[in-house]
């Protein structure tokens, strides 16, 4: 298994990233003014409208006879992978390296940026109808699930790459660090069988871990695969297009989610590579050894080292005035028994 090195994925992210696009609140408006400078080398058309007459866009390049589908912001206030796909779009419009003209010799690849800009606008997750398009796979009663549904059947992908963000709750189980990226391999059905689908997708995780290990070692999870009857990657694998979930997460005092764009970054750009460059998608068993997910972190911790009080606060984020918000308010949580703050303040004494 060949990864790109670390140098190699830090040089170009230094090069290339998007500086025009920052933090978390991430809308139709501040990507729309980018795409003039990338139809030079993509295909850029227009596949349809949100359910608010919103553009929704797709950016195609590449020739290779494996087609990779890659799509963010499916969940509006799920940012981080937009950004990291808008610094892959420079590398590919700006780079001759030859690890990107192996990549669009190998692969053709097929791009949805923010398939929801209406929850991107208002910065929800679900769209304007009130509808969780993740959880839109078999009823597709949102016009942005039509739209996914009907590229994946025309485009026919032998991987996709489905990209959300996740709480800050989340660590790497095992250790006291929190969970920057988080892989899964979605489960086909109840039994979470392992079909040669998920395996091939497994094996394309596990070098995307091994890249991240070496860069940010026992901060990479893997997420509950619990089989969603109603879920897009769950219905995707079982569908036969072999679906690779990313969910971008905290990294120490990074709550504009700058730093785990970096390494959702790298993540994608390893996955395509190892795509590209392989034709034995078999060894997946080294998948099971990456972490799980374990709910064990709140923003802000109160310890009273007198009273022995705990108590917990998480960031709820809010449109005020057309500016993002984040504001702590306090978790109704009995039991805080061996749970985390990424920040912790310890009083003694009575607070006042």
């Amino acid at each position: 298994m060949s990864n790109l090195t670390p140098k190699f994925l830090k040089e170009f992210f230094n090069l290339h990233k998007e500086t025009s696009l920052f933090g978390k609140w991430i809308t139709f408006n501040d990507i729309e003014k980018l795409f003039e400078k990338h139809k030079v080398v993509f295909v850029i058309n227009q596949l349809g409208f949100s359910e608010q007459e919103r553009p929704i866009y797709t950016l195609k390049i590449g020739s290779g006879k494996k087609k990779i589908l890659l799509w963010s912001q499916m969940h509006g206030n799920e940012s981080t992978g937009t950004k990291a796909l808008f610094d892959l779009f420079n590398c590919f419009s700006n780079s001759t390296s030859e690890e990107f003209k192996t990549i669009l010799k190998e692969c053709t690849l097929l791009f949805i940026p923010m398939l929801n800009p209406d929850g991107a606008k208002a910065y929800t997750r679900v769209n304007a109808n009130n509808v969780d398009l993740n959880r839109d796979a078999v009823d597709r009663v949102a016009k942005e699930s039509k739209l996914l549904r009907t590229v994946l059947e025309e485009f026919n992908p032998q991987f996709c790459f489905n990209l959300h963000d996740q709480r800050t709750i989340f660590g790497v189980e095992g250790t006291k660090n929190p969970a920057t990226i988080s892989f899964l391999a979605p489960s086909e059905e109840e039994t979470r069988a392992l079909t040669e689908g998920r395996k091939q997708t497994m094996n394309v995780i596990v070098a995307m871990n091994d890249s991240l290990q070496q860069m940010i070692p026992n901060f990479v999870g893997r997420y509950t695969d619990e089989f969603y009857p109603t879920a897009t990657g769950d219905n995707f694998q079982k569908l036969g297009y072999n679906t690779i979930l990313i969910e971008s997460g905290h990294y120490p005092n990074d709550y504009p989610r700058e730093i785990s764009r970096e390494y959702t970054f790298y993540a994608i750009l390893q996955g395509l590579h190892h795509i590209a460059i392989s034709n034995d998608f078999t060894k997946y068993t080294a998948y099971f050894k990456i972490p799980n997910n374990e709910k064990i972190f709140f923003d802000v911790i109160h310890r009273n080292s007198a009273t022995k009080k705990v108590e917990a606060y998480q960031y709820v984020d809010k449109i005020i005035d057309e500016q993002l918000v984040s504001k702590l308010e306090k978790v109704d949580e009995i039991d805080l028994k061996g749970k985390i703050g990424h920040n912790e303040i310890v009083f003694e004494g009575n607070i006042i």
